[in-house]
């Protein structure tokens, strides 16, 4: 029986939450079909045979907005925290500034590509004439087989193997605990010239080894369930890198109410990241 070799090619892209493919096919009928070299068998589920990870960097940006810029802009909207019914505002007085904090929000961002290469079996079926009684394709007979309905036309079935590139790639950006965050929310920013020392002197935690790589991999390594044989398949990760981000958290406290109030700033453009 003749054997069909097809070459089909999808790149697939994900940026984030959003998935683009492109699926390119060609169809080659060749007498004398080559197998490919360093054919492996299929691997394990969630196993790649052959993994290149980057250590991790880690970078600490440094703080360009000073206490005095974020007392300024806390003193500018600290009456509109405690205002009530949207227009009954406090006095400035009794709004005052309890504190302000700096500290280090940690985000990791992480780099990705996976390829697999590999073929899967199949077979076509395809309808000739009724008068047709046998097709010769390259040297092989093929009698055509009646279909259940009599208004369908015979086909003959070729057996063939599809083979199929697929690659997969991601950039994500991870908080504190380990969960996925729009990349547009870390800013670029100068990085201090002493990492470790801040770390250490701070006290600064750290993301679990291996968790930036997990989820990655978990993302983009999307093995297919028909693989018959695989040619290559490659998992890397070229790009780790753990951010701590300087933060703002201001507390204000209304004398007339007892009332509390935290605003928390960005450390590098002074913008409100967040309030309660």
């Amino acid at each position: 029986m003749a054997i069909c070799k097809i070459k089909k090619i999808r790149l697939e892209g994900i940026n984030l939450t959003e998935t683009t493919s492109v699926e390119q096919t060609i169809l080659v009928i060749d007498s004398a079909v080559e197998k490919p070299e360093q054919v492996t068998a299929k691997p394990a589920e969630n196993e790649v045979s052959n993994e290149n990870i980057v250590p991790r960097k880690t970078i600490v940006y440094a703080t360009v907005i000073d206490d005095a810029v974020i007392r300024e802009a806390s003193n500018r909207i600290k009456q509109e925290l405690f205002t009530k019914f949207g227009f009954l505002k406090p006095k400035p007085e009794e709004v005052k500034l309890f504190s302000i904090e700096k500290y280090y929000q940690l985000y990791n961002a992480v780099y990705g590509k996976y390829m697999i290469d590999y073929y899967r079996k199949s077979a076509y079926s395809v309808p000739v004439d009724a008068k047709v009684r046998e097709v010769i394709l390259l040297d092989k007979q093929f009698l055509p087989e009646q279909q259940a309905s009599i208004t369908a036309k015979p086909n003959i079935r070729l057996e063939a193997e599809e083979h199929i590139i697929i690659e997969n790639q991601a950039f994500l950006v991870l908080n504190s605990k380990g969960e996925e965050i729009n990349s547009n929310k870390l800013c670029y920013a100068p990085s201090e010239t002493s990492p470790q020392e801040i770390i250490e002197g701070l006290g600064l935690k750290e993301l679990a080894q291996n968790q930036d790589v997990d989820f990655i991999k978990e993302r983009i390594v999307k093995r297919p369930q028909d693989i018959s044989r695989v040619v290559c398949e490659k998992f890397e990760v070229s790009e780790r890198t753990t951010v701590y981000y300087p933060v703002y958290r201001v507390k204000f406290a209304n004398s007339s109410t007892s009332r509390e109030k935290t605003v928390e700033f960005d450390g590098i453009t002074a913008k409100i990241l967040r309030q309660q």
